[in-house]
């Protein structure tokens, strides 16, 4: 898959089919929409390709710096390279570019720039300033600017809206295995592992402390989970603290991972943890050794989970 930053970076070489959107989580519902998109690519000789926009457009119109989202740039890009998307073109959101007409989108963006031959979009997709154009404006379009318009159906959008927020709900209930249900895969966290207080060596279960710099992402509720990921081209599982260390009088959130059978210096790597299970919520400990006792049951516990 090729990754181009903005539009202006395109090679107009390439006539594409393209469908828009943010496509925040590539959940399953969406997945119905891009392997039409790719099957339809093959068919007519096309290019598949996925516009989509950084920052969320709430970010910039709405100033809503509140929202969270289930992916970060870099994970979407992985996940759609992943399903066999020919083109992901990430273009920058501004005021400026939200005041293109509907005009000027269709045919200076899409036709001029992105040699569309079709797009594939929902039935209530609106675009151009203020949002005043709607599916059939890009119908008629096409027409006259000689694209095809392929209409995804009520039912097939209900689907894509109904899952997001559904995962959404389910990560802040800490319900992971219907996140991942929706998902299509399980849910993850990207960051770089940084140094902590010590306190896990110390329990005789060491940590790798993870830090996103990303904070839009969308965190799951504080407790204690099962997770995976591949260090060095090698699967490793452990378990996940999400939250404040309350028997050690922890202020700061941390998000802390315990891998099993594994003792390699991690600092300053960057790493892909994924979510399989939630064990337990984060609770206070009369003592440092009650804790200590607490996490060998829970390691016993996702021991327990991995091998099923």
């Amino acid at each position: 898959m090729i990754t181009v930053q903005s539009i202006s970076n395109y090679d107009k070489a390439h006539p594409t089919a393209i469908t828009i959107g943010t496509f925040d989580g590539v959940h399953i519902g969406h997945r119905k929409i891009l392997e039409r998109l790719i099957n339809n690519a093959k068919l007519l000789e096309l290019k598949s390709t996925v516009l989509t926009f950084f920052p969320h457009p709430r970010m910039v119109l709405q100033k809503d710096v509140s929202i969270k989202l289930l992916n970060t740039i870099d994970e979407k890009v992985s996940i759609l390279k992943e399903i066999g998307i020919d083109i992901l073109i990430i273009h920058p959101f501004t005021q400026e570019f939200s005041r293109l007409s509907a005009t000027e989108f269709v045919r200076d963006i899409l036709v001029n720039d992105l040699k569309t031959k079709k797009i594939i979009i929902g039935y209530d997709h609106r675009f151009g300033r203020n949002r005043n154009a709607n599916i059939n404006d890009l119908i008629a379009f096409g027409n006259a600017l000689d694209f095809e318009v392929e209409e995804i159906s009520a039912q097939e959008i209900d689907d894509v809206s109904v899952s997001s927020t559904k995962i959404r709900k389910a990560l802040g209930e800490g319900d992971i295995k219907t996140a991942n249900s929706y998902l299509g895969y399980r849910y993850m966290l990207t960051g770089t592992v940084i140094r902590g207080k010590g306190l896990g060596r110390k329990l005789d279960f060491p940590t790798a402390n993870l830090h996103i710099p990303e904070e839009y992402k969308l965190i799951p509720k504080n407790g204690v989970y099962v997770v995976s990921s591949h260090i060095d081209g090698n699967k490793v599982f452990g378990m996940m603290n999400i939250g404040y260390n309350p028997t050690v009088e922890g202020t700061a959130k941390s998000i802390e991972i315990n891998f099993f059978d594994f003792d390699q210096d991690l600092y300053d790597k960057k790493i892909q943890i994924d979510i399989i299970d939630r064990i337990r919520d984060e609770h206070k400990f009369d003592s440092v050794e009650a804790l200590q006792a607490q996490l060998k049951k829970d390691r016993v516990t996702s021991l327990s989970i991995i091998s099923e």
